[in-house]
């Protein structure tokens, strides 16, 4: 099939795009298209404009006061490789490298997967593991919403027809953490068929101090099941015992509690007993 006939504008500053949505209900917004274009292609969305993005330099990654600032362009290649996601926010880089295939990271931004908020993408799960939030701005002005608030459903988030996300904010990580975001697809490439990410934080002495999870491909939305690693807070290493435990939280949802435990696993191992001089 083909897309239905729209309009097409290529925007050159935020008012400009809000304008656009304000004025017109079947506006959507384009940056990367690796969501959109095949839905419009099989005539599941039939927006009447397309507003182009990729003009108005969301790309900015910055590293100040105990956040990680990503611009919502910011693209899926450019999470995966650069030191200052690396370092600020590792299962950001780790996460943004299983998504689809190379062609995809390249075209693909953080805003976009965020605001499609597909159940099975990687990258919803990772905010609300982290604890992060969007900021996006419309008529009223800017607002933050917290990860937790964002995702309300299947394709479908708190965010006003009329809003944009500009900038995605995630903690940043400290001196001794550790991350991991294990996931399973039939074949590499493929969305997942589920996904969980782990972030923790260790003590000098090597005590876990901090544990957050959320899993993809479970529900309508990214689930938060940092209440199935709170275990590891206070232990020094993911024994058989707490692992056990952690798959276990997870019920008849095997998958992701085998997942859950490799990415713990995964996580302590990598988080360091001392900080780098």
């Amino acid at each position: 099939m083909k897309a239905a006939p729209f309009e097409y504008l290529r925007a050159r500053h935020v008012d400009e795009v809000l304008n656009v949505l304000a004025a017109d209900d079947g506006a959507k917004v384009i940056a990367g298209g690796q969501s959109l274009v095949p839905l419009m292609a099989m005539r599941l969305a039939r927006p009447t404009v397309l507003v182009d993005v990729n003009d108005l330099e969301l790309d900015s990654v910055v590293g100040a006061d105990g956040e990680l600032c990503l611009g919502a362009g910011v693209r899926h290649r450019t999470l995966e490789h650069d030191a200052v996601v690396a370092r600020a926010a590792p299962l950001v880089a780790e996460a943004a490298a299983l998504i689809g295939y190379p062609a995809i990271r390249v075209r693909g931004t953080i805003g976009g997967s965020l605001a499609h908020a597909d159940p099975v993408a990687e990258l919803p799960a990772v905010l609300v593991a982290l604890g992060g939030a969007v900021v996006a701005r419309g008529p009223a002005g800017e607002r933050r919403i917290a990860a937790a608030d964002l995702f309300t459903g299947f394709l479908t988030t708190a965010l006003e027809p009329d809003e944009l996300v500009t900038e995605v904010r995630v903690p940043a990580a400290g001196p001794r953490a550790g991350a991991a975001f294990c996931e399973w697809a039939r074949r590499s490439g493929d969305f997942a068929v589920a996904g969980v990410g782990v972030h923790v934080e260790r003590a000098a002495d090597g005590v876990c101090t901090a544990a957050r999870a959320a899993a993809c491909g479970v529900g309508t939305a990214p689930l938060d099941c940092s209440d199935a690693v709170a275990g590891a807070v206070g232990a020094r290493d993911g024994g058989d015992a707490l692992l056990r435990d952690v798959a276990r939280w997870f019920g008849d949802l095997e998958l992701h509690g085998l997942l859950a435990a490799r990415a713990l696993h995964r996580a302590l191992v990598r988080a360091p007993v001392e900080a780098a001089a």
